[in-house]
């Protein structure tokens, strides 16, 4: 008999869903496939010869920062890109802080700046973790945030306790499963599947869940999609929460392919995702601030803006304001 987990304490907007799938103490991406995220895999990678190694070498791509320390002091609705999958949301006058990775990830160098200072952000209600990869949820930036953030709530997936208790005891925090709805006031957040995995050391696979985000006011609905494979659950999230405005959507780090595709999707994945979901706007993010893949730096913007109608880009620097 299958398991499935959910939180009971929060409303489950999909009818008749029954919860996560958790057999033998793991989440899996059921209905759609599992990756396949074996160190096998991985030694494949590390062992394998990158056919656009030379690209990568001589290719001179920066993203643009602008270096703003009031950009917490925002009293517009805005969205602001941080670099990577790190975003500043104001909306109906709540501060969102999503996937806040602040500075370098151990041996993996930031290629752009974070666009201010770490004790220039306060002001935070709600620190929306979409899984545990440390390129998402970095240890060394939440101690620093909830340092001055005391008020933060922690909207995460289901058993990340175990992640952010080791980080401060005093964290308050929320966990939901997919199509489950944070309770919180003056905005709606709904935790969303994604295709993807859990792992942050040897023996820990995908203890934690994973997921995306809808974030509702009465004026717009802004999807993060976060770290995914390209699926069906595109359309789904469309018909369970109609379809967003804003769509913010990952671009990069999608080759090699043959352990890439199971886990990110490509530009031309992520423009069939936002067709799917019959956005408004798409906003790009995951390029550009590390290089965690075989692919040039500049090759996914490049292939996004060659593929989609310029009237649906908003192609933003990092530290700039998107007002919605």
């Amino acid at each position: 008999m299958k398991k499935y987990l959910w939180n009971p304490q929060l409303i489950t907007i999909k009818e008749n869903y029954p919860g996560n799938l958790y057999e033998k103490g793991q989440f899996s991406n059921y209905p759609w496939p599992d990756t396949n995220a074996s160190f096998k895999n991985v030694f494949r990678w590390f062992v394998s010869r990158n056919p656009q190694k030379k690209d990568k070498k001589k290719e001179n791509f920066r993203l643009d920062v602008i270096h703003d320390s009031k950009i917490f002091e925002s009293r517009k609705n805005v969205i602001v890109w941080l670099g990577h999958a790190s975003f500043f949301i104001r909306a109906n006058g709540v501060n969102i802080l999503i996937d806040p990775v602040l500075a370098d990830l151990s041996i993996i160098k930031r290629k752009a700046a974070f666009p201010c200072e770490a004790a220039d952000i306060r002001n935070i209600d709600f620190i929306l973790l979409s899984h545990g990869h440390r390129d998402h949820l970095d240890e060394y930036s939440l101690k620093k945030i909830f340092a001055q953030n005391q008020q933060a709530v922690v909207l995460g997936p289901l058993q990340c306790e175990k992640l952010i208790r080791p980080i401060s005891k005093k964290i308050k925090f929320q966990e939901a499963g997919w199509y489950q709805q944070y309770d919180i006031k003056n905005i709606k957040i709904t935790f969303l599947p994604a295709l993807h995995w859990h792992r942050r050391g040897l023996n820990d696979f995908n203890e934690v869940l994973w997921g995306s985000f809808m974030i509702e006011t009465d004026a717009h609905k802004i999807f993060f999609a976060a770290d995914t494979a390209y699926g069906s659950h595109f359309k789904e999230i469309k018909e369970v929460m109609g379809n967003p405005d804003i769509c913010i959507l990952p671009i990069g780090a999608y080759k090699p392919e043959f352990l890439m595709k199971q886990s990110h999707i490509n530009p031309i994945e992520a423009i069939q995702a936002f067709r799917d979901m019959e956005g408004k706007k798409f906003i790009p993010m995951h390029y550009g601030t590390f290089d965690l893949a075989d692919e040039p730096l500049g090759e996914p913007i490049k292939m996004l803006k060659e593929n989609l109608e310029k009237k649906f880009l908003a192609e933003l620097k990092v530290g700039e304001k998107f007002l919605i």
